[in-house]
């Protein structure tokens, strides 16, 4: 199956995202995937605790777990962001179903949800290459971004990640991180020289530090690689998470349990991988 997205919950349980066989193959089917797509398996011993999101989700994408425990996942298929309890029972439901528009009530095939405070931040997406904002009951509060080639656009915004007043985008088809603060204003893009790959995914650490994983190297060559990032936008340290092999890898989601240890969803690979983050560097 290709598993599209990791989070983990403050009680170390580990929710997986995936398409239940179903393959990116567009124009998107119409029809719901009939099997359960999310599984939640224990952070330690791998064991499978529950599983549900059967005939729910189309092209599931995102799923994030915000502070209270809620689970949100984008359908870049459906085009809308669902929030759902622990559980799985669906509490809110964002957009209009299979309809794509840049506004407060639309989508463009959103990709990835972030939290701060009472406010929801959502990558908006494959299509309108924004980040729309919304409060936790789901009103429309502002957006930003467009498409082009300039330091303040946007090309794919793949991912968020939210904290210390700025966000970071995961600007996947320009092969940068782009930060900004909570109301969309640039402040600055990594790497501010040279090139990596394609980030497909970002996290912000306890300590201020962030990591990225990207699915696509500097030449389009497919794989899951780890970065981790200072909070001047140097590189620290790099992480080889993919198989061996073309096409064996695509790192699509990370993220960290509050025991410190990393997950990464690999779409081509079919799995979650587990790794120990190295420490940090004496300074």
């Amino acid at each position: 199956a290709e598993v599209s997205a990791v989070d983990v919950d403050a009680q170390g349980r580990v929710y997986i995202l995936h398409r239940a066989g179903r393959r990116w193959i567009e124009p998107f089917p119409s029809e719901s995937i009939t099997e359960p797509t999310v599984f939640v398996v224990d952070g330690l011993s791998g064991r499978l605790l529950a599983r549900w999101g059967a005939a729910r989700f189309v092209m599931p994408h995102g799923l994030s777990i915000d502070p209270a425990g809620k689970v949100w996942i984008t359908d870049v298929g459906r085009e809308q962001v669902f929030r759902f309890s622990a559980g799985g029972q669906l509490e809110l439901t964002l957009g209009e179903r299979g309809v794509t528009g840049d506004d407060g009530g639309h989508f463009g095939r959103p990709t990835d949800v972030a939290f701060a405070g009472d406010e929801v931040f959502v990558s908006d997406g494959y299509l309108n290459h924004r980040v729309a904002v919304f409060d936790r009951n789901g009103r429309f509060l502002r957006q930003w971004g467009e498409q082009g080639a300039g330091p303040a656009s946007l090309a794919i915004p793949h991912a968020i990640a939210v904290g210390g007043g700025m966000a970071f985008v995961a600007d996947r088809e320009h092969s940068r991180i782009q930060i900004t603060d909570l109301a969309g204003k640039l402040l600055g893009n990594w790497p501010r020289s040279g090139a990596t790959g394609h980030p497909y995914s970002l996290k912000l650490l306890a300590d201020g530090r962030l990591v990225s994983v990207e699915g696509r190297d500097g030449h389009d060559r497919s794989g899951a690689l780890v970065r981790v990032w200072g909070r001047n936008g140097s590189v620290e340290r790099s992480l080889d998470l993919a198989l061996p092999g073309e096409q064996a890898s695509l790192g699509h989601d990370i993220a960290f349990g509050r025991d410190g240890f990393g997950y990464v969803a690999d779409v081509y690979g079919g799995r979650v991988v587990k790794f120990a983050l190295p420490p940090a560097k004496e300074r």
